[in-house]
């Protein structure tokens, strides 16, 4: 048997063993909340407003937003563990404004450009709140 074919079986037999299908990790088990029902909620329609009132930057970078703080877009957001619908090109926020370069913290705003649709991820993508 030729040593690439031996490394292929090797390596799907090792995936089997893990359950993790060959070509990728399995899908992160996140939970997606039909409504913005968490206790924080308030905040994330306030920063969708103010996304909105920019036209939703796409691109990654630090924004103005009131009373002398900054906000982020952080670009591209891929879906890559499927917790959103597939077809959907999203693109991510941050929901808590602080002075231009301080440390991001774990609340996201996710949008799908296409249809509009936005969810409230309080930690950092494990949970998402349908807006």
């Amino acid at each position: 048997m030729p040593a690439a074919l031996r490394l292929r079986l090797a390596v799907v037999v090792a995936a089997a063993a893990l359950a993790v299908p060959v070509g990728g990790a399995a899908p992160a088990a996140a939970t997606v909340h039909p409504a913005c029902t968490h206790r924080d909620c308030p905040a994330a329609y306030t920063a969708n407003s103010g996304w909105g009132r920019l036209g939703y930057p796409t691109t990654r970078a630090w924004h103005a937003w009131p009373y002398g703080q900054a906000n982020f877009s952080g670009g591209r957001y891929r879906n890559l563990n499927r917790q959103l619908p597939a077809g959907g090109v999203y693109y991510e926020y941050d929901v808590n404004p602080r002075r231009q370069g301080a440390r991001r913290d774990a609340y996201r705003l996710v949008r799908d450009s296409g249809t509009g649709t936005v969810w409230f991820s309080p930690d950092h993508y494990n949970d998402f709140y349908k807006m």
